[in-house]
């Protein structure tokens, strides 16, 4: 500690660092939780796949939604028993409902690529957005999730990778160095237990 700390002793930053070490001592996935929902995400924890159909209805619902996008053929089996339409293009039109790459602690935020998104930019989609994913695609950092999909692809790395980490469209970032970042979605989480 600097001679400067112990003489004027901030206790703004002693409460920083305390917090700090708490997120360090907790679990990745509760870390990610308090950055998602930090950042006004809607999280849904699921130990079954019954609950995820369940938690997929009642969002339908809450939101009166007629019809939602799905390219993905294991989602469209989750939710077939759903009174929904669903078409397979992705447009800015229907809310998507997707899978993605990785969930990345240290910041909320989610990661995708084009095995998600096809050739369409984040910001050219709905501003509704359901993700199904598994708490094995947790990850630390943002390096960790990018070296993931580097193990993952091996030779065959998917293109269009890009995270959102805003989920209030409303919201508007004062950060310069996001400036022109317009990937903030409605975003709900279904995070399924399979570890």
């Amino acid at each position: 500690m600097s001679i400067f700390k112990k003489l004027f002793n901030s206790p703004k930053e002693t409460v920083s660092e305390e917090s700090s070490l708490e997120s360090e001592n907790l679990p990745l996935d509760q870390i990610f939780v308090k950055n998602f929902i930090k950042n006004s995400g809607k999280f849904l924890y699921s130990t079954s796949l019954e609950e995820v159909i369940l938690n997929i209805s009642k969002i339908v619902q809450e939101n009166s939604w007629e019809t939602i996008t799905c390219n993905d053929n294991d989602l469209l089996k989750l939710i077939k028993s759903i009174n929904i339409k669903t078409t397979d293009k992705l447009t800015n039109l229907h809310p998507a409902f997707l899978s993605c790459e990785h969930l990345i602690a240290e910041n909320g935020s989610i990661l995708f690529s084009s095995n998600q998104l096809k050739e369409h930019k984040i910001s050219e989609l709905s501003e509704n957005f359901i993700v199904y994913a598994t708490t094995s695609q947790l990850v630390k950092t943002k390096g960790e999730s990018l070296t993931g999909i580097k193990t993952r692809y091996k030779g065959n790395i998917p293109s269009n990778i890009s995270a959102i980490k805003n989920y209030n469209p409303n919201n508007k970032d004062e950060d310069f160095m996001s400036y022109g970042n317009t990937n903030s979605k409605n975003l709900y989480l279904l995070l399924f237990e399979d570890l």
